[in-house]
């Protein structure tokens, strides 16, 4: 197998525990990196596993696991485990794996799951829509449909996004969440959906000043965070603030997410403020 051959690649460095006696990688190890790997996987496809499984009336399970080593990894080496689905049958997907130190493979696998009913373990014939979301994948197809538009179109769903991440994960109070901004007619909404037609991820756009736009209340998943959908809704609300003339975008970052808009070409101003009682940065970047 070649690098090359897998659209998706985890990275991971070997931890000092993950060292045996000969001072490589313990053969059972690599097992661990390629279940890592296939959960992010998963996000890589924009399904949140749990969710995804439950929508669709089963689960995963292990049927057969193989392996066979050709290298071998030691202490702080950085590696890249690829995930590609080979192929699907009725009931089962048999997933390629690899294990590389740069280009070179170390340890190859292959597993195959079972698709079925999690409370009696009973086969079922994988749906056609997970299919059909593997293969798209595999094809290079894109993963998530960033919608923009009002309220009125998208607030059920980014009403739930927020939720879950500033009021319940967060404790932010509702009355401090919800403001008269949400249903103006000027406010631009964006949400991220999977093929599935999940929804993921959001933010909004406000005029801040004339000239300036000022994206907020951006908020991802628990479980898609770091799978590219927050940088795609990012993305699609700077498109429509450069739609719509702005020259230059403002936003209150959490300090937690400043790295973030650090990669997307934002830049801090001024010095750390509290809102909401979380620390947060004032950020801008050109359109």
């Amino acid at each position: 197998m070649k690098r090359n051959e897998f659209r998706f690649a985890e990275r991971l460095r070997v931890r000092w525990a993950e060292v045996d006696m000969q001072k490589i990688v313990f053969n059972g190890h690599y097992l661990m990196y390629f279940d890592t790997a296939v959960g992010s996987y998963w996000r890589a496809l924009a399904m949140p596993y749990t969710e995804t499984m439950e929508y669709l009336g089963g689960d995963l399970f292990v049927r057969k696991s193989t392996l066979e080593y050709m290298g071998s990894a030691r202490y702080d080496d950085v590696l890249d485990v690829g995930v590609r689905c080979a192929r699907i049958g009725n009931s089962s997907l048999i997933f390629q794996c690899a294990v590389f130190r740069n280009d070179q493979a170390l340890v190859t696998g292959e597993l195959v799951y079972v698709f079925a009913d999690p409370a009696t373990q009973t086969s079922k014939p994988v749906p056609q829509e997970l299919r059909e979301v593997l293969q798209g994948f595999e094809a290079g197809k894109a993963m998530v449909d960033v919608r923009v538009g009002g309220w009125s179109e998208l607030g059920k769903d980014a009403r739930q996004i927020r939720t879950a991440v500033f009021i319940e994960e967060q404790g932010i109070p509702k009355d401090m969440e919800w403001d008269e901004a949400d249903p103006d007619p000027g406010c631009v909404h964006a949400v991220a959906y999977n093929r599935f037609g999940q929804p993921l991820a959001t933010g909004r756009l406000l005029e801040h000043v004339p000239g300036v736009a000022k994206i907020g209340r951006m908020a991802v998943s628990q479980t898609m965070r770091g799978s590219g959908v927050g940088q795609s809704v990012l993305e699609a609300l700077m498109k429509a603030a450069r739609e719509q003339g702005y020259r230059e975008a403002v936003l209150h970052a959490q300090m937690s997410a400043a790295a973030f808009y650090t990669r997307a070409g934002f830049v801090t101003r001024g010095a750390m403020f509290e809102e909401v009682g979380i620390p947060h940065i004032e950020m801008v970047r050109t359109l």
